[in-house]
């Protein structure tokens, strides 16, 4: 045999080998059926549209559904399985002319926290059918409306004294030759430009809080060392209102969080029960231990808030007596600042309130425990451990509804923040 026979050989050979070799290897992924194993395209793709955060509806060229996912039907676009009357418009329009089509499809009307900003875009995909592809926009625009508010107010709260101050310092140099009125309105001066001080603190303060600067870390801090400087803090102002504060005995409790933040918060509840209360009426303050928590409770004997306020007293700027906050010099910001101090150190605030009987707000932070490494035990409470490591969470309010303390079906934390306690001090 020839050289150039035997290479013609072996290549084909080689041929032959790779040959069968596709072919075993094809074969190994066909079922004795013939069918291919694993899902098809068609599978996966139907997979996608259900799994989709967007709402999917597949319309024929008559307008009826053909296909959709869950999200179609959470953002009200499928309604006994019909779609939205604006989608089958729309569709009708794009296979008329061939062009997708951009549509508004927000719910006629917004109940809760149910979308209330859906965007669909309305594309054709031949032989008459077209696919609504829609999305939610709702938490952005909550977000922009929260905006242009907090920019709202803070204009207004802001505008109120630097005007009044101007107008004072006019009234002082007309008054130039009168010692009495220029002390005075000094004294004016001095009250609007404290409140400015003040607002602008507190501003800066909640957007700390908010996220626009890291938290600090979290050590551990003595709750009877945070109690006794936010009384200092507000004595001189209890004692004006002849107001006495109360406090229980000394527990030698203490919490993971940042000693600064934490006084600042249970300041803000002690000046708000001041503020809120009858001339010489008791407050009184209360710690313990509840689980994995330390409660902090502030009660007062004052004005109370109406029901339907409560969950609004959280927001800022809100005043649930606008009069009486004018008065005392509040900002609108402190219960805010509350709320998001507790939800930064994996906590909450509570509020139980009666108009004419008082309130009492319960500040309740993970505590620390002497385990040796200063951690809330993973089994005892997880949800406080991982809010407490994300830093930012969610700020969570817990209001009670009017009760008397120790009702049926309470659990403990509940009675103990239903108001005062009988037979002790508020």
């Amino acid at each position: 045999m020839t050289a150039t026979a035997t290479f013609a050989l072996a290549t084909a050979a080689l041929v032959v080998g790779g040959a069968i070799g596709f072919l075993l290897a094809k074969a190994g992924s066909v079922v004795p059926g013939g069918k291919p194993t694993g899902p098809t395209a068609a599978d996966l793709l139907g997979r996608f549209v259900r799994s989709s955060n967007n709402g999917v509806l597949l319309l024929n060229r008559f307008g009826d559904l053909v296909l959709h996912n869950r999200s179609a039907e959470s953002l009200g676009l499928v309604k006994a399985n019909q779609a939205d009357v604006r989608a089958r418009k729309a569709a009708e329009h794009v296979v008329a002319t061939g062009e997708p089509l951009e549509i508004d499809l927000s719910p006629l009307e917004v109940r809760g926290r149910k979308p209330e900003a859906v965007l669909g875009e309305v594309r054709p995909l031949g032989d008459g059918f077209t696919v609504v592809e829609a999305v939610d926009h709702s938490e952005a625009v909550r977000l922009e409306a929260t905006r242009r508010d907090f920019v709202a107010n803070v204009s207004h709260e802001l505008k109120t004294p630097v005007g009044g101050i101007a107008l004072l310092s006019e009234a002082v140099l007309d008054a130039v030759d009168d010692p009495d009125e220029v002390r005075r309105f000094g004294e004016k001066i001095l009250r609007e430009s404290t409140r400015l001080g003040k607002l602008v603190t507190e501003l800066i303060a909640l957007s700390r809080l908010q996220g626009a600067e890291r938290l600090p870390e979290l050590t551990e801090v003595a709750i009877d060392a945070v109690v006794a400087e936010a009384l200092g803090r507000t004595r001189l102002a209890a004692e004006s209102a002849e107001i006495t504060v109360t406090t229980d005995a000394p527990t030698g409790l203490f919490v993971e969080g940042d000693r600064t933040l934490l006084v600042t918060a249970l300041s803000n509840l002690l000046e708000n029960a001041v503020a809120y209360s009858h001339r010489g009426s008791p407050v009184s303050i209360s710690r313990r231990l509840a689980g994995s928590f330390v409660e902090i409770a502030v009660t007062d004997r004052g004005i109370g808030i109406a029901e339907d306020e409560q969950e609004r007293v959280f927001e800022r700027f809100y005043r649930a007596d606008k009069a009486r906050s004018r008065a005392t010099g509040g900002t609108g910001l402190g219960l805010a600042i509350v709320k998001h101090v507790a939800a930064n150190h994996g906590g909450e605030v509570g509020l139980w309130s009666s108009q004419g009987v008082g309130s009492t707000f319960t500040l309740r932070i993970p505590a620390h425990t002497a385990d040796g490494d200063g951690a809330i035990p993973a089994e005892e409470d997880a949800p406080a451990r991982e809010r407490t490591a994300r830093g930012k969470a969610e700020p969570r309010v817990a209001v009670t509804k009017q009760a008397k303390p120790g009702t049926p079906g309470t659990t403990a934390a509940e009675s103990r923040s239903q108001g005062p306690e009988p037979g002790g001090t508020p």
